[in-house]
């Protein structure tokens, strides 16, 4: 295993994790556990995004910049304006 297939798998399960804890917060039935939840969400989402920056600076995750076009085009489907 290399070192970018590693990040891969972390970037994969961090992500997992935090869908998990997103339902877990928006199914909680009390206070208390939602704000365990929403925690643990926040932490796991901080890792997210520290394993995509040090990926993107290696070029492990590269990215497309949308066309204005596209942009413009999804704009005006959530809108209401199509």
């Amino acid at each position: 295993m290399n070192d970018r297939f590693i990040m891969e798998n972390l970037l994969l399960t961090t992500k997992g994790v935090c869908d998990l804890y997103m339902h877990g917060a928006i199914e909680s039935g009390t206070r208390n556990v939602h704000d365990t939840f929403d925690k643990a969400l926040n932490k796991s989402l901080c890792m997210q995004e520290a394993l995509y920056q040090k990926m993107a600076s290696k070029g492990w995750y590269p990215t497309q910049q949308a066309q204005q076009q596209q942009i413009d085009q999804v704009r005006q489907k959530f809108s209401g304006q199509a």
